[in-house]
């Protein structure tokens, strides 16, 4: 067994026995199952919320928002422990544990009526709010459930990439692979789990995604001899933070007398690339600089060049932002939608609940996955002679993500003209009337928005796990994350300014008009693609940046 220095930061064991395929059905195991059991937890919390500490409609959607951009934040946290201090395999055993506490604490309020405001009985009343006990009994759970699930989703995510060779075309596959098995145990948990939720008992519900997340700890721990493991070298936003500070303390120092200090695994480039050239102060080497420790004022031409990876990245991650937060507003209001509407499958009385029609989207999206991995891509490679590159997929992802909300908008029409045509408007009630409308209209912008993901994520992060340093691969991964956290975020703040100023949304959204803020979001899709397609024209891939680099080589 010997170390193979592949990355900046992270040595990695190689051993015959260890990493690979091997080390799959521990992996997407794990994936599973952790995967099921946050679905459980999150997937039916609007409900939860309304029926169980009876919250209004809206407060429900903005709350959960906020519940998931801080469970989307923690994987950031989770990668820079990984890459810095611990490893992935230590980070994902101890936040799996904190997520089991964190479940485990939520099947007792389901369980215990003392944790929870009394049942609104009576429509013609308002319900009794919980306390502030009640409230801080449950954000303290919420807050260890984003901490457990946050930390470990995109963290193993990476430990799985990382199994195999760089060169491989095995990370691809297993990437899909990942995907498919989140998708897969998300639409379990937003049928079965919740089916269970709503139907039989809140704390049967939480109480199997507690056996779940029991089952995805020993799954993953008991694959600990297979793993290919990493000993981290300290935190590569140190260097970082080298670049800069050398930069400036050397920005009027000029390059033509000095030589640039550059990595002795480097061999491909000893000199930086022109792009920020103010950058490149940071890497030149002067009488006063001591080449035997690292200081504060010298860092690595590598060093230069990572950061520069991440400021050209910024403007095309930044055009995601927006994206995720019209997905965020569109899930939580078709919930919403969903409870107001006619479930019963023809002319049974099987009810399906309002949550699992998210499961709609989830289950396009993994059919879309499948059909997009084997057979319409290799299909059109054969056919063109050439490959769709990551930004081509996500642009896609993007036009199918505005066809979704214009068809939300449609749907929503039509489910208001049947509110106000059975006078189901402007009822003074404590909860929102049925409409006489059928729910599996939702089928129609739910498969649209599920296509749109099966482009969107699986590319964003073939994106940033290429493109990123090899040294931040953990937080490339956790890169997605954070733009949903953000994005539900500001799904929050935008939902608060739309009630602020506008009559569009109201806690019956029967009186509201929620085809208009659809329209609003389409509209604002429409400029966000725009957006996005100038960050695309400007930016350079890695290989454009390297054969960049090797060019200023040969001509000095």
């Amino acid at each position: 067994m010997e170390p193979k220095k592949s990355q900046n930061n992270i040595v990695f064991i190689k051993h015959s026995k260890r990493g690979g395929w091997t080390t799959t059905p521990f992996i997407l195991g794990s994936v599973l199952t952790l995967t099921m059991t946050s679905g459980g937890l999150i997937g039916n919390l609007i409900v939860y919320l309304i029926t169980k500490y009876n919250v209004k409609s809206i407060d429900a959607t903005q709350l959960f928002n906020v519940v998931i951009g801080c469970m989307s934040l923690f994987p950031i946290v989770g990668a820079i422990l990984t890459d810095s201090y611990y490893g992935s395999f230590a980070v994902i055993a101890v936040f799996s544990f904190v997520s089991l506490l964190g479940i485990t604490l939520m099947t007792l309020t389901a369980s215990l009526p003392s944790l929870r405001p009394p049942p609104c009985t009576n429509k013609l009343l308002p319900c009794e709010s919980p306390s502030k006990l009640q409230y801080g009994v449950l954000y303290a759970i919420l807050g260890l459930a984003c901490i457990g699930i946050g930390g470990t989703r995109f963290t193993i995510a990476t430990m799985g990439a990382d199994q195999f060779e760089e060169d491989s075309n095995s990370i691809a596959i297993y990437f899909s692979w990942h995907f498919f098995m989140f998708y897969v145990a998300t639409v379990i948990s937003t049928t079965v789990i919740i089916y269970v939720q709503d139907n039989v008992s809140w704390t049967v519900g939480f109480g199997i995604c507690v056996v779940c997340n029991i089952v995805g700890v020993i799954l993953f721990l008991s694959g600990r001899k297979f793993y290919r493991k990493s000993r981290t070298k300290g935190s590569p936003f140190t260097g970082i933070a080298r670049v800069i500070t050398a930069a400036v303390r050397k920005r009027k120092v000029s390059s033509a007398n000095h030589q640039y200090n550059y990595d002795i695994n480097d061999k491909s480039t000893t000199i930086p690339s022109n792009s920020f050239r103010f950058l490149n102060h940071g890497a030149l080497k002067i009488e006063s600089d001591d080449l035997k420790t690292r200081t504060w004022s010298l860092s690595t031409v590598q060093e230069v060049e990572d950061l520069k990876t991440l400021i050209k990245i910024v403007p095309l991650w930044s055009s995601s932002v927006m994206l995720s937060a019209s997905i965020g507003m569109f899930s939580n209001f078709v919930i919403l939608q969903a409870l107001t509407m006619d479930r019963h499958l023809g002319g049974s009385t099987f009810q399906i609940p309002s949550s699992s029609f998210l499961s709609l989207d989830v289950l396009a999206t993994c059919i879309t996955i499948c059909l997009l991995d084997r057979l319409i891509f290799p299909m059109w490679q054969k056919l063109t002679g050439w490959s769709l590159a990551p930004l081509q997929i996500i642009g896609l992802g993007h036009v199918l993500n505005v066809a979704a909300l214009v068809a939300s908008a449609i749907v929503e029409i039509q489910r208001l003209h049947a509110a106000r045509d059975h006078h189901l408007t402007g009822l003074s009630m404590a909860t929102t009337a049925i409409v006489p409308f059928s729910a599996l209209w939702l089928l129609f912008p739910l498969t649209i928005l599920g296509i749109s993901q099966a482009f969107l994520f699986p590319g964003q992060i073939s994106l940033y796990y290429q493109e990123f340093p090899t040294s931040l691969r953990s937080t490339s991964s956790a890169m997605i994350s954070v733009i949903v956290a953000i994005g539900f975020y500001l799904s929050t703040a935008i939902t608060g300014l739309i009630r602020k100023n506008t009559r569009w949304l109201q806690d019956d959204i029967n009186d509201g008009r929620l085809d208009i803020v659809y329209w609003v979001l389409a509209a604002i899709g429409v400029v966000n693609f725009g957006y996005f397609l100038v960050c695309a024209k400007m930016f350079k891939h890695k290989l454009d940046k390297q054969d960049q680099t090797l060019d200023n080589v040969s001509s000095s």
